[in-house]
Order: structure tokens, then C-alpha cells, then sequence
């Protein structure tokens, strides 16, 4: 098994934040066949993703990203590589451009959403 914590300071607050993970949960939906749930809080959102060798949480606030993610043992293989990846994406969506997408042509998915309370 491999671990990846990855955080991320931002100034977008909470609504702005908001935005931004729902298309980082998107595209984890389309291009690489996640399954995610996201639930909203008053002060701090999570999405909750998962498929076959890996799962995890990303952690939205009004001030921050923080990402966890647990990789199973084929993938714990490729571990530098897919935080690197997630990285990217990341600091793209944070700098306000458009990710690059390996699935541009693939259905939009939508994430479950689920209302915390």
C-alpha cells in the first residue's frame, strides 16, 4: 500500500472552493473511472472517491485542498507518477485554467451529491 497526502493554501473561499472541487470530481469521474460522492458542510466539503486500487478523500475549506489517497498494491507501483498527476491537475484547476483531459470526447459525469446535516 501506498499513501499521498497533498495540500493546497488557497484565497477562493468556500464557494469558489466549492466549484472547484466539483470539476476536480468530474474529471476524476471521467477520465479515470472514479466513482465519487461529495458531501457539503458549513465550513468544509469532502469528496469521498474511490475505484478498483485506490480510494480516498479531498478535503475542501474556505482556505484549503487536502487530499488523501490510498493506493493498493498494483498501483502503489505507480505511486510518483499518479501524485504527480494529481498534483498537476490540481495546481491547474487552483490557477484558473481549463485541466487537460485524457477523455475530452467521454460523457460528463456527475457526482453524487450528498448534503451533510
Amino acid at each position: 500500500m501506498a499513501d499521498i497526502h497533498i495540500e493546497r493554501e488557497h484565497t477562493l473561499g468556500l464557494p469558489a472552493a466549492r466549484k472547484l472541487a466539483w470539476r476536480w470530481a468530474e474529471q476524476a469521474e471521467n477520465d479515470f473511472d472514479m466513482s465519487c460522492t461529495y458531501e457539503e458542510g458549513d465550513a468544509c466539503d469532502e469528496v469521498q472517491f474511490t475505484r478498483s486500487g485506490v480510494s480516498g478523500t479531498l478535503r475542501v475549506s474556505a482556505e484549503r485542498f487536502e487530499l488523501d489517497a490510498r493506493l493498493g498494491f498494483l498501483l502503489g507501483a505507480f505511486k510518483d507518477r499518479i501524485e504527480g498527476e494529481i498534483v498537476k491537475n490540481l495546481d491547474t484547476l487552483l490557477a484558473g485554467k481549463k485541466p487537460a483531459t485524457k477523455a475530452a470526447s467521454a460523457p460528463k459525469a456527475t457526482a453524487k451529491k450528498k448534503k451533510a446535516g
